[in-house]
């Protein structure tokens, strides 16, 4: 396990807690480096959608937690977010919530000279997605060849 991932777990475990009280779901956290500072972010959501007051909250109590543990090396930046529209999904409960809905794939390498993909969400396991186009054309993507899948937006 990759240093990034064990702060990411150790974040994980430590905000569960607080979120399970709060009745907030956790949909992510990511440790990332931008330009020259490095970001803690958790992505937390609830029925109707999170508040701004829900994130200071959230990272109100968790952030004595981070110093007093003090278990990631250097100095980073922690912030408490909702998943926003275009995050990405990436566990079971993103498809899970996603059934049914429109999503963009785009894949690594093109398919028939396409790489970018629409279509809903009809199906998925460990290893694949099923989407149904438009054109009512089903298509399978292994999730090894996908670079990119997130909600689609429809403007």
């Amino acid at each position: 396990m990759s240093q990034r991932e064990q702060y990411e777990s150790k974040t994980e475990e430590l905000i569960q807690p607080i979120l399970d009280e709060m009745g907030f779901e956790l949909v992510d956290v990511e440790y990332v480096k931008e330009g020259q500072e490095y970001f803690l972010r958790a992505y937390i959501d609830k029925p109707g959608g999170i508040t701004i007051d829900d994130c200071v909250d959230v990272s109100k109590r968790m952030n004595p937690i981070l110093d007093e543990l003090d278990y990631i090396s250097g100095a980073y930046t922690f912030e408490v977010s909702s998943p926003g529209l275009g995050r990405p999904l990436k566990k079971p409960k993103d498809y899970e919530r996603s059934m049914g809905k429109e999503l963009e794939i785009r894949t690594y390498q093109a398919i028939e000279r396409q790489k970018e993909f629409y279509g809903v969400l009809t199906a998925y396991d460990e290893k694949t997605v099923t989407i149904t186009t438009e054109d009512d054309q089903t298509l399978v993507f292994d999730k090894s060849d996908i670079a990119l899948i997130r909600l689609a937006f429809d403007f």
